[in-house]
């Protein structure tokens, strides 16, 4: 079917592109990102029309409005609708993205990632936890332009999405970007360690035992970042109620 716009989109094809929208930078949603490109090869679409979708995505997201930018009009009820199936349940979605890649791009399924398992597995649980890691980890760095949120280093090696309700703990925010910060290797240590937590302000929290380290790298480094605000993530910002859990039950006072 048509519209006066083009040819409808599928939700198939709406939740692969909401599932990019989201591993990049908005102003990288351009018909020149290779990235857009790969996706319009896999739905058969042009790269400008892709782009264009996510634009629509953008016009929906209160993050860029807060910044001024208002992403593309036309939105549907489609962009709609997966907007708000992605923000209700995440691991679902993202899962969903992945098997729909593989069924739309022509690769074929292998038994280890079977669209109806017929049962639980360990080898299901490892493919999905996979899954969902990898999604994690490109949204998170996406979210915080590849730089760490508290130093400001931007080499991607030494960059770890970090949960902050931890996977074992929260299964409902494992895939969720606002329960993503990008800290570099140092600080996602001492942050999963509960020796230093974000406050509802969004400030760096050092835990005391820290605090009285007299050494100079702690001294110098360390506590020059105390009280600080993290940087601000350009798309989901940390859950609150995700910050006051891991206050609660991870951070050392």
């Amino acid at each position: 079917m048509k519209s006066r716009y083009g040819i409808l989109w599928s939700r198939e094809e709406l939740v692969l592109a909401f599932e990019l929208y989201c591993k990049i930078p908005f102003q990288q949603t351009n018909n020149r990102n290779p990235e857009v490109k790969e996706l319009a090869r896999i739905l058969g679409r042009t790269p400008s029309s892709v782009a264009r979708k996510l634009g629509n995505f953008g016009a929906l997201d209160p993050k860029l409005r807060e910044t001024g930018i208002k992403g593309l009009p036309n939105v549907s009820k489609g962009d709609c609708e997966v907007w708000e199936e992605f923000h209700a349940d995440w691991n679902a979605l993202v899962w969903e993205a992945d098997l729909l890649r593989k069924k739309i791009g022509g690769v074929p399924a292998d038994a280890s990632r079977p669209e109806a398992p017929s049962g639980p597995s360990e080898e299901m649980r490892l493919t999905k936890q996979r899954v969902h890691q990898a999604f994690f980890r490109e949204a998170t760095l996406s979210n915080y332009q590849t730089t760490c949120c508290i130093s400001g280093l931007s080499i991607p090696e030494c960059l770890n999405a970090s949960h902050i309700i931890p996977w074992r703990e929260g299964e409902e925010f494992r895939a969720n970007p606002a329960n993503g910060l990008c800290l570099s290797a140092t600080f996602h240590c001492l942050f999963d360690a509960g020796l230093l937590t974000v406050t509802e302000k969004l400030t760096v929290l050092f835990a005391s035992r820290v605090a009285r380290h007299n050494d100079s790298i702690t001294r110098n480094i360390l506590k020059s970042y105390s009280g600080r605000p993290i940087s601000r993530p350009i798309r989901f910002l940390p859950n609150k109620e995700c910050l006051e859990w891991h206050r609660e039950n991870i951070f050392e006072e």
